[in-house]
């Protein structure tokens, strides 16, 4: 007989510590590939042999994230076919190759492709990791350990930030893309501690397997309604099914658009960051300590907002701090020292990065569980237009000879959009 697990219930530490760890270094070597870009840019359009203008390179920063619009949505539909645990390792892999063929790419069309391959990798990585978070988590922790999975992509922007720093006076920016070929090393030990997904096997019928597992990770099996063998999951067609009926639109409607413009912010100042402080006067090295800053503090941030989110409630606490990190980034508009710019940026990161990742953990605790991967996926395909968007966003004022403070007004202005569709969430 089934057993079945409620919402009181709590997982066994060793389990949720063994999917944690898997999963955050999973999204660590994500953070380092998707912030490689904004380590290397201003390197980059320094680089004679190429000339690249504003707008190539924000093209250029944008083919990954074109990888990962198609990769969150195909990933998070394929793995309830092939299994959460399997879609993982496969995504981080193959990032990983395509980060080592693009350190090698002899022209920028190469770059691009090599970007738009491993962009396909990463899209997968976010919703197979928030799924497994998820579900391995007891329910009064979900947020806040999602936010500190989700701390490892912060992380991973801020060792691309260092690395560069250290290898790009000595070896150049192709050095530091190849760093991130290194996640190849890790593959074999995520998946000795990762688990398959207990609702996956349960879903597709295979008791068997689903019983021997939570046994022996002494855990009880997700709830579940006469599975059989052979059992076949919702397809993308029942998922947006589910997404756009009229019980699921409005939230449906609320997250994309939040979510659209959190990833905008996200990936817009992870990539123009260092470049826009640059034209704002600072040298390499400071204008990549602005980078190191955005991606400590938000790292740091989404703990402690996770912790707020259990308590006060996920809506009120990222809305608050959607309307945060506005006011961090219009205030960057001005004039100040070094060490109020810091602050600021520290604000920003806080109002961006840790704001959008407790919104994804909280869009992943809404739909049903035999459709919380895809519908995480679809969001999240959905927001990727945002990320893709950022880097353009981010072009287009540098190109365009607006006054410098308008990098900043108008990245305020996506952050307070992003609050009030947070705000107008319908009440659960």
């Amino acid at each position: 007989m089934t057993i079945e697990i409620t919402q009181s219930e709590v997982r066994p530490y060793a389990a949720t510590r063994r999917v944690l760890l898997a999963c955050w270094l999973s999204i660590l070597f994500e953070g380092y590939d998707v912030g490689v870009m904004g380590a290397v840019l201003s390197s980059m359009a320094e680089d004679s042999r190429w000339g690249l203008t504003p707008m190539q390179l924000g093209a250029l920063s944008s083919y990954a994230l074109v990888g990962m619009f198609f990769g969150a949505c195909v990933a998070g539909t394929l793995s309830e076919r092939i299994g959460r645990r399997r879609m993982l390792l496969l995504c981080v892999g193959l990032f990983s190759l395509a980060m080592l063929a693009t350190a090698w790419a002899p022209t920028p069309f190469w770059f691009g492709v090599a970007r738009l391959i491993g962009g396909l990798g990463l899209g997968g990585v976010i919703p197979m990791a928030a799924a497994l978070t998820v579900e391995y988590s007891p329910p009064a922790r979900r947020s806040y350990n999602y936010g500190i999975m989700y701390s490892g992509y912060s992380l991973g922007i801020l060792c691309a930030a260092l690395v560069a720093m250290w290898l790009i006076p000595h070896f150049g920016w192709r050095s530091v893309i190849g760093v991130g070929a290194l996640p190849l090393l890790a593959l074999v030990p995520i998946a000795r501690l990762l688990p398959e997904s207990l609702e996956y096997l349960v879903s597709r019928g295979r008791m068997d397997e689903a019983r021997q597992l939570a046994q022996q990770l002494g855990v009880p099996l997700p709830q579940t309604g006469a599975p059989h063998p052979g059992a076949q999951q919702p397809g993308w067609r029942h998922t947006l099914g589910l997404l756009f009926s009229p019980a699921w639109l409005r939230a449906t409607l609320c997250f994309w658009v939040a979510l659209f413009c959190g990833m905008l912010l996200v990936y817009g100042l992870n990539t123009w960051l260092p470049t826009i402080m640059r034209k704002s006067g600072y040298a390499l090295g400071p204008s990549l300590l602005f980078l190191v800053v955005f991606s400590l503090t938000s790292a740091i941030g989404g703990l402690c907002l996770g912790r707020i989110a259990d308590r006060l409630g996920a809506r009120r606490a990222v809305a608050l701090s959607y309307l945060l990190g506005a006011a961090g980034i219009c205030a960057l508009m001005f004039k100040h020292s070094l060490g109020v710019n810091i602050l600021l940026t520290g604000i920003a990161g806080l109002g961006s990065i840790s704001a959008s990742l407790i919104l994804t953990g909280y869009l992943a605790t809404w739909y049903p569980g035999a459709s919380r991967a895809a519908a995480t996926g679809w969001a999240l395909s959905f927001a990727r237009i945002g990320a893709m968007s950022g880097p353009l966003f981010g072009a287009w004022i540098a190109g365009s000879g607006l006054a410098l403070s308008w990098n900043f007004a108008a990245f305020a202005l996506v952050s307070l959009v992003a609050a009030l569709a947070v705000l107008l969430l319908p009440r659960r």
